[in-house]
């Protein structure tokens, strides 16, 4: 197997995923925020990553949602954008099943969850196990998703993700602990042309671009694409004390938004202030209202983006 090569560096958004008043796909509102993500200057999008509601699909919407994504994008000339697939299965069959079918709808790269019905059970000899064996199935490179909060408080070590990183279909991460330090190990010992360390939070942001990272895959984009590319604009462009400020606020409504509970407060924030969506979730989520919250941050951050 010849070696794969990384997704390009840039900001990439694991996209909320909208359903009507039965929990139904809402065609419409789904291609409306693809669309506008795009219009924003996103360079990729996640589908089926944990804001996708990846755990509350069927394999056939999973495989559907990453159509519609596609299909959207090329027909409004987004033909640049890259797809990425959440593909995280319980079991590796499961994995290796949810990676062919994220090919065939259009996806270029496979996001993979850590398997965690049993916890005791990942050592770090089966974890290396999955992901080199799903990585050797896969048609289109696949990277590995270190997300602990959704995955029982697995938590993949930099050593770990260095010993993968060494898998010639094996070429990136997204780091939803958000631990810069495990971060600058890797993009400090495996090549960025190898392999793209992503952190998943806002709030490391630019800390991760001075650590080295690929840019960054994250839920706030959902809400402020614009806000994003300009702070990767200030910071390739050495403008640093303004890229601190707008990181500032990146921050604060980062973590407003994971207070209110993000994929909801995403969906209610769509509602409110861009005119598609409804605010559904499947259950056990629960909806969010928007104007209940406390969104000081995300208002100001909604207003900068308004303006862009």
């Amino acid at each position: 197997m010849s070696p794969a090569t990384p997704p390009p560096s840039g900001i990439y958004v694991p996209s909320v995923l909208f359903f009507d008043e039965n929990e139904d796909f809402d065609i419409a509102s789904i291609k409306a925020h693809v669309l506008r993500l795009a219009q924003g200057g996103v360079t990729g999008i996640l589908v089926q990553g944990s804001n996708g509601e990846a755990q509350h699909l069927s394999h056939d919407e999973r495989k559907e949602a990453i159509r519609i994504t596609r299909q959207t994008l090329d027909e409004n000339g987004f033909q640049q954008v890259v797809i990425v697939a959440g593909t995280g299965g319980q079991s590796t069959r499961e994995t290796k099943k949810l990676c062919a079918d994220a090919a065939d709808a259009g996806a270029e790269y496979c996001l993979v969850l850590t398997p965690a019905v049993w916890p005791p059970q990942m050592t770090p000899a089966n974890i290396l196990r999955f992901y080199r064996e799903v990585a050797d199935a896969s048609s289109i490179p696949t990277m590995v998703y270190n997300f602990p909060v959704v995955t029982a408080g697995l938590d993949l070590t930099s050593d770990i993700i260095y010993e993968l990183a060494q898998h010639p279909n094996i070429v990136g991460t997204k780091l939803s602990c958000g631990n810069v330090g495990k971060l600058h190990r890797l993009t400090s010992s495996v090549p960025a042309s190898k392999f793209a360390t992503f952190p998943g939070v806002s709030d490391v942001f630019l800390q991760g671009l001075a650590s080295g990272s690929a840019g960054l895959i994250g839920a706030l984009p959902n809400i402020a694409p614009k806000a994003h590319a300009e702070l990767y604009r200030l910071y390739k462009a050495g403008r640093m004390e303004e890229a601190e400020r707008l990181q500032g606020l990146l921050g604060h409504a980062d973590w407003e938004l994971t207070k209110m509970g993000s994929i909801a407060g995403i969906k209610a924030a769509c509602v409110k202030h861009f005119g598609y969506g409804t605010s559904v979730v499947r259950g056990p989520l629960d909806v969010v209202e928007f104007d209940t919250a406390s969104t000081g941050k995300l208002d100001e951050l909604i207003l900068l983006e308004m303006s862009l």
